[in-house]
């Protein structure tokens, strides 16, 4: 995440130029909540010459451009401990973390190390020893007791004081172990040194028990990295090719496996790289990955992906991805991007708690003065009133309620194969008013098949033969489709192949590989005649622009379209213009989720259209199909013949109603994607699904949109749950502290107790599960790694 600056420290001046020197990386101990990369990526910003700012609180990692003439490293990293971090340069040895420049936010000894290890943990220990000597010491010499509580909270405080004099130093002065360093520096002066204490300590537990809770959902997207295996069985290349030897397959480290390697997969075995099976059948278990729960056949040719396990079949797999850059990395990437990215409530809160910080300072200092001042109260019991206004209006579980929903509601998605690309999203696919979806390979199984073949000249395989030519380097559906039934024919060889989305293929046949009578003994002409004739695939609209239909032909289409299949065109290039060869229809059946999802969608209040290019009489067959004997009302709104613009136009069309989410494919409908508010890709952990929308669903099942909606508004309404309660409950305690109910652990109390009940009611969401819409295999809960 790229930030800029968001406070009024200095930034570089708008003339300044550009950030020289190579990029600074940091482990950061400590920088592990949403509300630390704020205060980091602010305090950075600020500085002369930083540049390039990205953070992620996952990974407690900062990366910037430094120009160091103008801030030295040095610099960087003392600003960094005044505010109670610690950091270490990638690649160097880590640094002792000092407990007084320990963060209190969360345990930052390491993985796999004890929370009293970390600096906060040491830190509530020394605070908890401290108290209680003082507690027992009030027992053994009471004339000593005071003391001792004044030094337990002196003690105590002097690391919050001394983070909240560098932060004031770097530009935020009303931060949040301001208050406490006030509220309990001001309990000592007015004579109240044990409850100073115990404010010290309750803060240093809430803390740290807030800093294990912060770790708990981080933990949900770190093991995301831990399903690819730490080894491989590479196999070495031979006379047949990769893995064609018949050598021993060796172990290496799977961080080393290079894209056009072979690797080998025993049985329950996990994939080590994202890769595409040469030699083997087995069933494969996508369910790390994907959520699916129903394993896969995987025979040659099929994808594999990194962390899926193995069946009961050995498999050959030609490794297609480095590790930095296979499905579970890029999944790990975008879900830390998104929960490291703010949701518009998140930027509301963030604001609002730059403005009420200083405003309960305000207030605190005029209900400690002004009814002496004013009134003839009596300082002692309006200066604790005063305090304990202080700690209640600390704003931590304010703070927390958004990102905490956020990180958590992305955590649980990703871990059922739904992709959010960021808080924004997530907010506003809950939202929506209307979900618009493409047709080929969204509501349909994206899997057509050729269904009939009506040659004009020539017979059914020339037909097929002229068509498969044309779509040879093709992926679109319907070109696989005709590709699949012509498979075991001689398809001639073609060039210059061109597409226009929407409409047509192009390509020019070459002379090579024609046959002695040009297209295999149909009649059609020698190769002479044939060579270098443009063979076309067309939308039957797009064909009447290009010659004239003849009745025939129209009736032909006009039967296919009545039946809800899909009419392409197959034309020659000739002497006088592009000959109609024949009519190809084919038929792509509706997904078996399709028609409960809409009507999940339906019960949800949300409305839903089809956006197609096929032609209207296709469209409302496929509609039809998904509402048999459905009410009007109930009706799936279908535009058809539409090209790439014209779906870009009716999702603007269709805001006018309201948010839209658009579910496609990732590819032929990237525009229209862009447009909506939320554009959803369908894609099995393709590229253009991952990186084009800004949500991806890893199944391959349109039910998932309805997932993501039921995900979004669980989320929000914990958002309104956790702000709600830390408001409410400050309001409670402000109402109770001014009419002397109060007093300055119970205010104390209530903060950190608040902080923790709105983290652990954000923790729910990581057992979130999606209601099953019927016709769809119940997701699966991707595994923690043992």
């Amino acid at each position: 995440m790229t930030s800029t600056p968001r406070s009024s420290a200095a930034a570089p001046t708008p003339d300044a130029p550009a950030v020289p020197g190579a990029p600074l990386s940091y482990l950061v101990q400590g920088m592990d909540c949403a509300n630390c990369v704020a205060k980091v990526e602010r305090m950075v910003g600020g500085l002369p010459g930083a540049g390039g700012v990205s953070t992620s609180f996952t990974r407690q990692t900062l990366t910037l451009q430094l120009d160091e003439t103008r801030t030295p490293r040095h610099t960087l990293e003392q600003h960094l401990r005044s505010l109670g971090y610690v950091p270490t340069l990638q690649g160097e040895p880590a640094a002792p973390a000092a407990p007084e420049h320990a963060h209190a936010q969360a345990p930052t000894a390491g993985p796999g190390q004890p929370w009293y290890r970390s600096p906060q943990g040491r830190l509530v220990v020394v605070s908890g020893t401290l108290l209680a000597a003082a507690w027992v010491l009030g027992f053994a010499a009471p004339g000593l007791s005071t003391a001792a509580f004044v030094a337990a909270t002196l003690l105590g405080v002097w690391p919050l004081a001394g983070r909240a004099v560098a932060s004031a130093r770097l530009g935020d002065p009303f931060s949040i172990n301001l208050l406490v360093s006030l509220a309990a520096v001001g309990a000592v002066l007015i004579g109240e040194a044990a409850e100073g204490a115990v404010v010290v300590f309750f803060f240093s537990v809430g803390e740290l028990l807030e800093g294990i809770a912060a770790g708990r959902a981080r933990a949900g997207i770190q093991a995301l990295a831990a399903l690819t295996p730490k080894t491989a069985l590479l196999l070495p290349d031979g006379p047949e090719g990769p893995g064609g030897a018949s050598g021993v397959a060796r172990e290496v480290a799977a961080d080393t496996l290079r894209a056009g390697q072979t690797v080998q997969v025993n049985p329950g075995a996990r994939v080590p790289a994202d890769g595409t099976v040469l030699r083997g059948t087995s069933g494969v278990d996508d369910s790390p990955v994907t959520g699916e729960s129903v394993p896969a056949l995987k025979g040659v040719g099929d994808p594999v992906f990194a962390g899926s396990i193995n069946g009961d079949g050995v498999l050959t797999v030609r490794v297609d991805r480095e590790a930095s850059d296979n499905t579970i990395a890029r999944i790990t990437a975008m879900v830390e991007e998104a929960a490291a990215s703010r949701a518009p409530t998140a930027r509301f809160i963030d604001r609002f708690s730059r403005a009420y910080t200083p405003g309960v300072v305000l207030v605190s200092a005029l209900v400690a003065a002004a009814p002496p001042l004013l009134l003839g109260g009596d300082w002692h019991t309006w200066l604790y009133r005063g305090i304990s206004l202080l700690l209640i209006g600390c704003p931590c579980a304010l703070v927390l309620s958004v990102p905490a929903a956020i990180t958590s509601g992305v955590s649980a998605g990703a871990r059922r194969g739904l992709l959010i690309k960021g808080g924004a999203a997530l907010e506003s696919i809950g939202n929506a008013r209307t979900v618009a979806f493409d047709k080929t390979g969204t509501l349909t199984a994206g899997h057509p098949r050729v269904t009939d073949l009506h040659p004009l000249a020539g017979t059914r395989d020339d037909l097929l033969r002229l068509a498969a030519a044309a779509e040879a380097g093709s992926s679109h559906p319907l070109a696989r489709a005709v590709l699949d039934a012509a498979r075991g024919l001689n398809v001639p060889p073609a060039t210059d192949a061109r597409a226009l989305p929407g409409l047509a293929v192009t390509a020019r046949l070459s002379g090579e590989g024609l046959g002695g009578d040009g297209l295999g003994g149909d009649g059609l002409g020698d190769n002479g005649a044939w060579a270098g004739q443009e063979v076309t695939v067309s939308s039957p609209r797009h064909a009447a622009t290009l010659t004239t239909l003849a009745p025939d032909v129209q009736a032909q289409v006009a039967r296919l379209e009545g039946q809800g299949r899909t009419a392409v065109i197959v034309l020659l290039g000739g002497p006088r213009g592009p000959e109609v060869r024949g009519v190809i229809g084919l038929r792509d059946e509706p997904r078996p989720d399709a028609a409960p999802t809409l009507a999940a969608l339906r019960r949800l209040g949300i409305g839903t259209v089809m956006l197609t290019g096929d032609n209207a009489r296709t469209a409302h067959a496929i509609a039809g199909d998904l509402h048999p004997g459905g009410a009007d009302h109930e009706a799936l709104e279908v535009h058809a013949d539409l090209l790439p613009g014209d779906k870009l136009r009716i999702i603007r069309e269709l805001q006018a109603r309201g948010p839209v989410v658009m579910l496609g494919d990732g590819i032929n409908d990237a525009p229209a994607l862009a447009q909506a508010d939320v554009g959803v890709a369908m894609g099995g952990g393709t590229d253009v699904a991952l990186e084009t929308a800004d949500a991806a669903l890893l199944r391959e099942q349109v039910s998932g949109v309805a997932d993501l909606i039921a995900l979004s508004r669980a989320t929000m309404s914990n958002i309104r749950v956790n702000i709600a309660f830390a408001l409410g409950l400050k309001a409670v305690f402000l109402i109770t502290t001014l009419l002397g109910y109060t007093n300055l652990w119970m205010a104390i109390l209530a903060d950190t107790g608040a902080t923790a009940l709105v983290t652990a009611n954000a923790l729910r969401l990581l057992r979130w599960k999606p209601r099953a819409v019927p016709g769809t295999p119940a997701p699966t809960v991707r595994p923690e790694p043992a």
